[in-house]
């Protein structure tokens, strides 16, 4: 027999000042990122400069523990983050897509999230979200129209979009895998990209150009995937996920709104992209829908669905606390959850597959779904009898 006890943590009214500047700071670095990739595509043809970004991040897995999401999961992620949206940016960007516009138009992984999670995950969008990712649409319509302040090519839009796509189905993986690990998610599909990438561009650019690309790697090029796969994705993953780990996922995931403005900013100085007004109002337009996408559910939201399968039961190891209700409670840092429910065994160990897993003394429970807040939502860990299936349920 198992036992199920329920974890909320204590409320955090608002960040610190020198948290806030940690998040512009990795909001900083990811617009520069755009830039940067833009300078590394003049030396290096786009697929394989993201088989080696991620050849480059390889050594990650030495330094993070395995994920907690099963394998298949892993590998999926992988081909569609590293595979499909990297590779669609990266070859959108060296056929004309504008680096500042590409950090723009990425954004739209948010409403790509909202609109996949609802078809095959079932979960619902507010009316808020709904009507932001109308304002948002309608903010991409009029850049397609020429807002962009310069000539683009249809066809590298087109793959941006693909890759904001592609990223939206990422997210949604790690929503139904259960993940508590991003980074260690991070790194090690970081495994899967290289050797397809590989082989696509031996076949896009030819054998040849591959060989002597890589022979040839200029200090530029170097450089570029140096900041690409450890500043942009070590420094600025790991402090991204050090703040949502304080303040949970809906009091951080704002500030990536930033990054395109930070990413055109960046163009128009070191690049010469245009700026022009019609532009940035359009741009506007696109970060107020997404803003509206991403912004927290609000507290007279639906209550959460209380523990699985019965209440907590006798003692259970680790926990830290305990209420007059004969709950077992674990404080932790960040929003109040209204409900994380873990099943443990009779030793007060956790149960499953290990998405159970989770610190009690510092608990995590976000779940990504495009970048917006899951930590309010309630999650419970559901322990098959049997012991070989694990399935999450948000209230």
């Amino acid at each position: 027999m198992n036992w199920t006890f329920t974890v909320r943590t204590r409320t955090v009214d608002r960040m610190k000042p020198q948290h806030r500047a940690l998040a512009v700071l990795v909001t900083i670095i990811w617009g520069v990122n755009f830039v940067v990739i833009d300078e590394g595509l003049r030396d290096v043809p786009p697929l394989l400069l993201t088989a080696l970004r991620f050849l480059a991040c390889a050594p990650l897995v030495l330094l993070v523990p395995r994920p907690t999401a099963k394998l298949r999961f892993v590998i999926g992620y992988g081909v569609m983050l590293g595979v499909i949206k990297f590779g669609l940016l990266f070859t959108a960007m060296a056929h004309g897509m504008p680096a500042g516009l590409a950090s723009l138009v990425l954004q739209l992984q948010a409403l790509f999230s909202l609109a996949l999670a609802a078809l095959l995950l079932g979960e619902r969008p507010t009316r808020a979200q709904a009507a932001g990712a109308g304002v948002a649409t309608a903010g991409m319509a009029l850049l397609a129209t020429g807002g962009t302040g310069g000539p683009v090519a249809v066809g590298g839009l087109i793959m941006t979009v693909g890759a904001a796509a592609a990223w939206g189905l990422a997210n949604v993986m790690i929503r139904a895998s259960g993940e508590t690990r991003p980074l260690s998610m991070l790194a090690w599909s970081s495994l899967v990209p290289p050797l397809p990438l590989i082989g696509l561009s031996a076949i896009v650019d030819g054998p040849h150009d591959v060989v002597h690309s890589i022979s040839h790697l200029t200090l530029r090029a170097f450089l570029a995937i140096g900041y690409v796969a450890y500043i942009s994705t070590l420094v600025g993953f790991g402090l991204w996920n050090r703040l949502i780990g304080l303040y949970s996922v809906s009091r951080v995931a704002p500030f990536s709104l930033l990054v395109p403005i930070f990413g055109l900013t960046a163009a128009w100085v070191a690049l010469d992209e245009p700026l022009t007004w019609r532009l940035a109002g359009c741009s506007v337009l696109v970060l107020a829908g997404l803003a509206m996408v991403v912004r927290k559910r609000s507290a007279g939201g639906s209550p959460a669905r209380g523990p699985a399968r019965g209440g907590a039961r006798g003692p259970v190891r680790g926990s830290r606390a305990r209420n007059g209700a004969g709950d077992n409670t674990v404080a932790a840092r960040g929003e109040p959850d209204p409900a994380l429910t873990l099943v443990l065994d009779r030793a007060g160990d956790p149960v499953g597959d290990g998405r159970a897993e989770l610190a009690l003394d510092q608990v995590q429970a976000e779940v990504e779904a495009g970048g917006e807040a899951s930590r309010r939502d309630a999650v419970a860990v559901v322990h098959d009898p049997l012991g070989d299936h694990v399935e999450d349920v948000r209230a």
